[in-house]
């Protein structure tokens, strides 16, 4: 609706997967997908292969780095993986040329870091985030919720459940940050998860957050069995 040509590229990209991780298997739906933008009126499908893309070579290969908001949270846990994010954004919109980017605020450190690495390097593409989409349970739509079962499903919807604790606490005078953090990951490891993360950060350069600070965000990761999955909430504090 706000641009004259819709372009929808698809790409599982290798160089944002560590060796351990699933890269292999992470769900590949492009058929359905391809349904689905017909439907809401997409213009082009950019439906690359890794060869097309990365036609001489993976490794060694040119990369982009966001220092400082690579390095923290999902970059501590899943090292080198936002170099792979921002060296296939920097040539998509090389190809591309867009006016606009869109990108989900689940990954909301994954906007950030494009945000600024778009910004640093002058590329004239606006950055836009989307707002999270939801199950009516509040569990944050992702492809690896597929690989969930029913009583693994029930027990990731906490995750969303401790964000949603943590913003009312924080509203309570006498608890801090820490003690929320705390709080949460004990929240989360009763319920059958294994958390990776939980933090209260400055929403605009994700660093711990402090009294001062108007706009917060907090971030959670956690695995549900072998399943990693992230999910986070801003609030803003009255008064400030």
């Amino acid at each position: 609706e706000k641009n004259d040509y819709t372009v929808v590229s698809i790409f599982v990209n290798p160089l944002q997967f560590n060796p351990n991780e699933d890269l292999e298997t992470y769900p590949r739906t492009i058929e359905e997908d391809k349904e689905k933008l017909l439907a809401c009126g997409c213009d082009f499908l950019f439906v690359p292969t890794t060869q097309e893309f990365y036609p001489e070579t993976l490794y060694p290969h040119t990369q982009v780095k966001v220092p400082g908001l690579s390095d923290i949270l999902c970059g501590l846990e899943r090292p080198g993986h936002f170099e792979g994010v921002c060296t296939v954004v920097t040539k998509l919109l090389n190809i591309v040329s867009a006016d606009n980017a869109y990108f989900g605020l689940k990954d909301y450190q994954q906007y950030l870091v494009v945000k600024k690495m778009t910004k640093d390097l002058a590329i004239n593409t606006r950055i836009v985030g989307l707002e999270i989409v939801r199950d009516t349970d509040g569990l944050a739509l992702s492809s690896r919720n597929s690989f969930l079962s029913d009583e693994e499903i029930c027990k990731a919807r906490q995750i969303y459940c401790s964000l949603q604790n943590a913003a009312k606490r924080i509203k309570q005078s006498g608890v801090t940050f820490q003690d929320l953090e705390k709080l949460a990951y004990q929240e989360l490891r009763d319920a059958g998860l294994t958390p990776e993360y939980f933090a209260i950060c400055n929403s605009e350069s994700l660093k711990p957050a402090t009294s001062e600070d108007p706009n917060l965000i907090i971030l959670a990761a956690a695995r549900v069995g072998s399943i990693r999955l992230i999910d986070n909430m801003r609030i803003s504090i009255a008064g400030h």
